[in-house]
């Protein structure tokens, strides 16, 4: 268990400095302004028009960097910041969000099996919070202690699996993004390697949650089956 807690904060420290530079990132782009003085919002509509994309809503959500595609009711939160700013950051996080609403539109194979993966990857998330203090007390205690480590196995290989499934999604959206942004002149030459230096970070954070994953992961794995030697 000790070695548990030590990947645990191992990426835990990984994932909070990833996304503090993110956040880094995000406030020093937020500061630049790009010619176009479109805010993140028109950005969205103006992407999703070029696309022939007429049935995805743009709205103003709550927090920061929450901005996100909900493919259930196709609908793109932008957070306050980027829904109204006018920088590079907003017009790289709104192209980005939607990215994703053109990965539904032509039906992107990795976006659908994410989707399908979600409802999944919440069951697993609720049962690890319940089979975690079970397998505190559980393991060493003969089949209960190896029901509760396969258990553990299964939950996180979802959460591996999801984690990775998310790698090119983001990738992609990102890429669609930039490739628009740069086409569509919205931004160009020095905000445009802005806007792709901050989606790249946003890019990392995703990296870093998966690797983690894939870590704890196999961490279970191997320990069920040392327990079964």
């Amino acid at each position: 268990m000790i070695l548990y807690w030590v990947i645990l904060g191992v990426f835990t420290l990984i994932g909070f400095l990833v996304s503090n530079r993110l956040k880094s990132k995000f406030e020093n782009y937020s500061h630049i302004g790009i010619r176009s003085n479109l805010s993140g919002a028109e950005v969205a509509v103006k992407m999703l028009r070029h696309y022939g994309i007429n049935d995805v809503r743009v709205e103003m959500g709550e927090g920061m960097l929450t901005d996100h595609y909900n493919p259930t009711n196709k609908t793109i939160a932008l957070s306050p910041a980027v829904y109204s700013g006018r920088s590079i950051a907003s017009a790289a996080v709104a192209a980005h969000e939607c990215g994703h609403a053109v990965q539904h539109a032509q039906s992107y194979s990795m976006l659908a099996l994410r989707s399908n993966l979600v409802p999944v990857m919440q069951f697993s998330s609720k049962v690890q919070q319940f089979m975690f203090m079970g397998m505190m007390f559980g393991v060493g205690m003969g089949i209960g202690g190896n029901l509760l480590m396969m258990v553990l196995v299964i939950t996180f290989g979802v959460t591996a699996l999801f984690s990775l499934v998310t790698l090119p999604v983001e990738f992609d959206a990102s890429k669609r993004a930039l490739v628009w942004l740069d086409e569509s002149n919205v931004a160009a030459g020095q905000e445009y390697e802005g806007a792709k230096d901050a989606l790249w970070w946003a890019a990392m954070t995703y990296v870093a949650q998966a690797l983690g994953a894939l870590v704890m992961f196999l961490y279970f794995l191997l320990s069920f089956l040392g327990n079964r030697d």
